[in-house]
């Protein structure tokens, strides 16, 4: 063998040797950060869920997780409404049994005066959570990371009992777009002006932020001789312009819905404090965490037609309301669980 090859051959054993060495080293750091696992079952404002959790150093841990929402019900009354211009301009409430008896005489379905929303939260994550213990006992720790899921976290659909008043109202809408575009209903058979006294019906929900109510002016010059018309904000008594009420049709489907949206992404940020569960006991371990997660801001509350009932639309009525000004106020949303676990290894 020449000097040349001893020489490689050497050089290439040393580097062998050096890169066993290293990944000899790299396994037993690796063996050392992950010297046990712990499993955890949690309860609390995020649901319920399960984690594993493990240390990546002398005072930090990661856990990673998932949590769901127990599914619950919650029922929201919207009153289904009209309106119709009186002779002063000013819009009034239609008589829902007049409208009511109007329908059911010509199709002889009866649309209820209210409409029962059922809402249920949908909220689920992963979690990927760093556990910093600052002291020597490490039962206090500050918690930093994120949890992911789907931004659908609640939604609400119509009860199955209201289902037959919105295809009523649905079938009415339609009657009335016919009348009102002179349409015939059947064979040549047209309604008549009367259906158009009363307005479209709708779920009455709230006025519009930034939509106001207008009317048709028409214009003469001073010999009388019409001119052409033109749009003005109709006022109320003290001279201020009215919003446009905001009453939610349903859908194609003859349903009604919403959803609440938040980002996906949501970040972190908590305190805990954790010790044994049972005495001279280390593998069941009991803790405590409190935090915020950080959703985005104020919640989106869509409805089927796109409207956003969190920034659209004002004055929510009824129950509805209640739930809508309370999601609109939480724009961190709080974190507070308990968590049990045990030393697997």
């Amino acid at each position: 063998m020449t000097t040349s090859k001893k020489i490689l051959t050497a050089l290439l054993t040393a580097i062998t040797m050096n890169v066993a060495t290293l990944k000899a080293q790299n396994d037993k750091a690796i063996f050392e950060a992950f010297n046990h696992l712990d499993v955890g079952v949690t309860l609390g404002s995020t649901g319920v869920g399960i984690d594993l959790a493990s240390p990546i150093g002398n005072y930090v841990q990661v856990r990673t997780g998932f949590e769901i929402m127990p599914r619950f019900e919650m029922n929201m009354n919207f009153e289904i409404q009209s309106f119709y211009y009186d002779e002063n301009g000013q819009l009034q409430p239609s008589e829902f049994e007049r409208m009511a008896d109007k329908l059911e005489a010509l199709t002889n379905y009866r649309a209820n005066p209210y409409v029962v929303m059922v809402g249920k939260p949908t909220l689920w994550n992963y979690k990927l959570l760093f556990d910093v213990f600052p002291f020597r006992n490490k039962h206090w720790h500050i918690t930093a990371g994120f949890h992911w899921g789907p931004s659908k976290i609640a939604e609400a659909i119509n009860s199955l009992q209201d289902a037959p008043s919105l295809v009523a109202v649905n079938i009415y809408n339609k009657l009335y777009d016919k009348a009102e575009r002179g349409d015939p209903i059947y064979n040549g058979i047209s309604l008549g002006s009367d259906w158009l006294e009363y307005g479209r019906l709708g779920m009455r929900v709230g006025e519009y932020v930034d939509r106001y109510l207008t009317k048709t002016v028409v214009e003469y010059d001073e010999y009388g001789d019409y001119i052409g018309t033109h749009e003005e904000f109709i006022l109320d008594e003290n001279g201020n312009k009215i919003h446009e009420p905001y009453r939610m049709e349903p859908d194609k489907d003859c349903t009604a819905r919403a959803k609440v949206e938040v980002n996906s992404f949501k970040p972190y940020l908590g305190f805990g404090y954790g010790g044994r569960l049972l005495k001279n006991n280390d593998r069941y371990n009991i803790s405590f965490d409190a935090g915020v997660m950080f959703w985005g801001g104020t919640p989106n509350i869509i409805t089927h037609d796109g409207t956003n009932l969190s920034k659209d639309v004002q004055n929510v009525e009824w129950k509805v309301g209640d739930y809508v000004r309370l999601i609109k106020g939480v724009k961190a949303y709080p974190v507070l669980n308990l968590r049990i676990s045990r030393n697997l290894f």
